[in-house]
């Protein structure tokens, strides 16, 4: 009996791999239209009774203003052209940091595999699968791939998902017309996105996104992003 369940453990983990392996190939071209966050956020805005339509529109990295894709790495990740995937300055920091709250150490690649694969929460088991997926998505997608998904992703707003629809939303206009100003503000909210707005930013926001659009300046504009 104890041999059976080994080997159905087994044909289990490798059935696993495969599967996992395969949906990170096929999201490597396909565009991703929905993710278990965004699900997430549908059924509890049920659960209130709110409003539980989701705002997103997928748009390729070209049709994107580099100054988003900027100033997001600037406030959220400024070695995610260089790490694979982890960031241990970063995390060390977070660990040994004495804080009242602790500020989260995740990469941008990290927060992609967190919201494209995985379902949200504290556990020893979703983490251990966040760094798996990390692996996975550095091994298979470019820098610039993940990025992207990251770009069209990210909770930017209540409801609002991915840079698109939050810049038709909040601005009116398309995520390729987007000022450096208008970026930095979008990456000033990803802290927490129900809280603050891009809209009606407040005293916080705004002196987050001078800090972000001098941190761009600082990492030398676009180009610090343009060998992705």
């Amino acid at each position: 009996m104890l041999r059976r369940l080994q080997f159905i453990a087994l044909r289990i983990l490798i059935l696993f791999f495969v599967v996992s392996i395969v949906w990170v190939l096929v999201l490597k071209f396909l565009p991703v239209w929905v993710t278990p966050f965004m699900l997430s956020r549908k059924i509890e805005a049920f659960r209130a009774d709110e409003d539980t339509e989701i705002h997103h529109d997928w748009e390729p990295y070209e049709n994107i203003s580099k100054e988003v894709a900027l100033a997001v790495v600037a406030s959220e990740d400024q070695n995610f052209p260089n790490h694979w995937g982890f960031d241990f300055d970063q995390i060390y920091n977070a660990v040994t940091e004495k804080r009242k709250r602790a500020r989260g150490a995740s990469t941008i690649s990290q927060q992609v595999a967190k919201n494209v694969f995985l379902w949200h929460g504290r556990s020893f088991i979703r983490k251990g699968l966040e760094a798996y997926f990390t692996v996975l998505i550095e091994v298979i997608w470019d820098k610039e791939r993940i990025l992207e998904v990251y770009l069209n992703v990210a909770e930017m707003g209540k409801m609002t998902f991915g840079v698109e629809a939050a810049s038709l939303r909040y601005y009116n206009k398309s995520a390729k017309k987007l000022s450096r100003y208008e970026a930095a503000r979008i990456a000033a909210v990803l802290p927490n996105p129900v809280r603050f707005s891009i809209k009606n930013p407040s005293g916080y926001v705004q002196k987050r996104t001078g800090q972000i659009v001098r941190q761009m300046r600082y990492l030398g504009g676009q180009k610090y992003i343009a060998d992705l």
